[in-house]
């Protein structure tokens, strides 16, 4: 097993065959994930349950919420695709065309999203990642200082896009669905659960307002720090070959997904694990 790491953050792994990792294996693939991030691990063939027993390892699943693109046995893993048969999307066409992180509209919210390419388009398809460790520790004191206390109030959606226009219908939650997602509140200056460095944590996205804070300040703020956060500087891009798994931390990341067209189809499993306590 072989790690090449990116300039800044990211790795790439080769020689591994995740249905067949030891523990030996596992636990050097684990450190270098939350060193560097977000992790691919190249050349895979994994049947569904491979897959999810591979996650598994990382931490429990959290299906979600959006049911009706789950894996027909395994429904623990979402099915990702702009493929439609018979008029029927197959999967889930927009899993987040901006920048977000997974699950952050919820309590407890994930600890690493696992992606499995099963169907590669020719053209797009990559995701954007930016580091929230770099953007910040470039902060200025004073802006640090600012956010050290607050918390910010987080919902499922996109607070930039609230008619949710440009998102596909089969994106969109029925009634029921959300029901199941009420609003939760997370620290904006968020301490990383397992490598203990101070993150910023969701300022794009689900985020649509402070603790305590007027409404227009508040979103002044969330968008001047995402503004900061998703610089160029701050980014690196995964593009995906057939067979090839993602894993990434959402608790130091924001991430994007990119559409791609129908004639070029694209197909993924994923599942997300959750964080086994709140922090």
């Amino acid at each position: 097993m072989e790690f090449r790491p990116h300039p800044g953050f990211g790795v790439e792994v080769h020689g591994a065959n995740l249905a067949a990792l030891d523990d030996a294996g596992f636990r050097s693939l684990e450190e270098q994930f939350f060193r560097r991030q977000v992790m691919v691990v190249r050349g895979q063939k994994l049947a569904a349950r491979q897959f999810l027993d591979f996650a598994r390892r990382l931490g429990p699943p959290e299906p979600h919420v959006i049911d009706q693109f789950r894996h027909p046995e395994y429904p623990d893993i979402l099915i990702l695709s702009n493929v439609q048969k018979n008029g029927v999307p197959a999967g889930l066409a927009d899993a987040g065309t901006y920048f977000h992180t997974d699950y952050s509209y919820l309590e407890q919210p994930a600890r690493a999203t696992t992606l499995y390419s099963i169907q590669v388009p020719s053209v797009g398809g990559d995701t954007l990642f930016a580091n929230q460790y770099a953007a910040y520790d470039d902060l200025p004191a004073a802006m640090k200082k600012r956010i050290e206390p607050l918390v910010a109030l987080h919902h499922y959606g996109n607070r930039d896009n609230l008619d949710e226009a440009t998102r596909t219908v089969a994106s969109v939650l029925t009634e029921e669905q959300k029901e199941r997602v009420p609003w939760v509140k997370h620290r904006i200056a968020r301490r990383h659960p397992v490598t203990g460095r101070t993150a910023l944590y969701a300022v794009n996205g689900t985020s649509f307002g402070i603790e305590g804070m007027p409404e227009d300040e508040a979103l002044s703020l969330l968008r001047e720090l995402a503004q900061h956060s998703t610089q160029e500087k701050y980014r690196c891009r995964v593009k995906y070959g057939v067979g090839d798994v993602a894993i990434w931390d959402n608790a130091s990341l924001l991430h994007s997904a990119t559409l791609t067209a129908p004639e070029n189809p694209r197909t993924l499993w994923r599942i997300t694990i959750k964080e086994e306590r709140k922090t």
